[in-house]
């Protein structure tokens, strides 16, 4: 195996600026094996849903985890809060620049306010673990002082906020949105659950590996960052009596995974799903379109095998719209 295994062309223009509107009208590329794939819209997917299909989604909330700082020498300086090491919110471990200069005990401000202090490099080595120092909640200090953390890629968005939410989002927790999952409306839900689509939850905090590309010529050496994940008691008992499996978004499927590789539901996992792997529990994903040369495309390779490079092809050359703000695909492996 090899990186170049994983890579392709992404032209800037299919890089999606803005979010389809309204959320369900976005593309949805469905996977039909060896036949040609079909065309259509994610408001299409109960066509492709059957009344005992179990849909999960992961509904971590992102926080606005990107903090614009200051030096006190004056200098810019900015955090990317990835992950709380404490019940308290109050010590995280952060990606912060300019990290080569900031030293053990510096203090950053926002707007004059003391509210970052770093601690000391973190025991992966390429990241930072900080301290919020400011008075108050945590979680209020980031609403006051913090922006939604939108990828690197996406930069002429004029969405509010909230476009980078799914509309199920609940426990405050990651630096990242399950993109996937920003395709769904609370009518499309609706009609999802009407048709007897069991729905269920599972929790998975998005961390370093959505910031980080895969670097090493072998991928299957890539060193996975660990991931905070919770699969319910409810969640647990309805994929054993789910026909199908269907998951939306690559967070979901690291999540059940992790639970039915592990035999524990909750903890961190450093799952790092690529070919050859034994699928446990999911059966049909819902996903946007990858960056190359990523452990997420690795999985979708896992899933689908080598036809997902005849889908991108296809997706790129019908004008498909690319990356977190993109349009959807439907992955049933079983066509495999």
């Amino acid at each position: 195996m090899r990186l170049d295994d994983f890579d392709y062309e992404l032209p800037d223009d299919r890089i999606a600026q803005q979010p389809a509107e309204p959320r369900d009208s976005a593309r949805l590329l469905v996977d039909q094996g060896s036949a040609a794939p079909l065309h259509r819209r994610v408001s299409d997917l109960t066509d492709f849903l059957r009344p005992d299909d179990l849909l999960v989604v992961n509904d971590s909330k992102v926080i606005p985890a990107r903090l614009r700082l200051s030096r006190e020498t004056g200098g810019a300086a900015e955090a990317l809060l990835l992950d709380p090491l404490d019940t308290e919110r109050r010590t995280w471990e952060a990606m912060v620049r300019p990290a080569k200069k900031l030293k053990a005990g510096e203090v950053l401000v926002s707007g004059g306010v003391p509210l970052v202090r770093v601690l000391r490099r973190s025991d992966a080595g390429d990241t930072m673990v900080v301290e919020l120092v400011g008075e108050g909640d945590p979680l209020d200090l980031l609403q006051a002082h913090g922006e939604m953390p939108l990828p690197p890629y996406i930069t002429g968005s004029t969405a509010p906020a909230d476009r980078y939410q799914t509309v199920y989002a609940n426990e405050p927790a990651s630096a990242a949105a399950p993109t996937a999952g920003l395709h769904f409306t609370p009518e499309l839900l609706d009609r999802i659950r009407a048709m007897g689509v069991q729905m269920a939850t599972v929790e998975l905090v998005v961390g370093l590996d959505t910031f980080k590309p895969v670097s090493t010529d072998d991928p299957r050496e890539h060193p996975m960052h660990s991931e905070r994940y919770r699969v319910p008691d409810a969640t647990l008992e309805a994929v054993r009596t789910a026909r199908r499996v269907v998951a939306v978004g690559t967070t979901s499927v690291r999540a059940l995974e992790s639970a039915a590789t592990f035999g524990e539901q909750e903890g961190r996992t450093r799952l790092f799903i690529h070919r050859p792997y034994a699928w446990k529990t999911v059966d049909v994903m819902m996903t946007n379109f990858h960056l190359p040369r990523t452990t997420l495309l690795m999985m979708i390779d896992a899933f689908v095998g080598p036809r997902w490079r005849t889908l991108y092809d296809i997706a790129l050359a019908e004008q498909y719209r690319f990356l977190s703000f993109g349009d959807a695909m439907l992955l049933d492996r079983s066509l495999i």
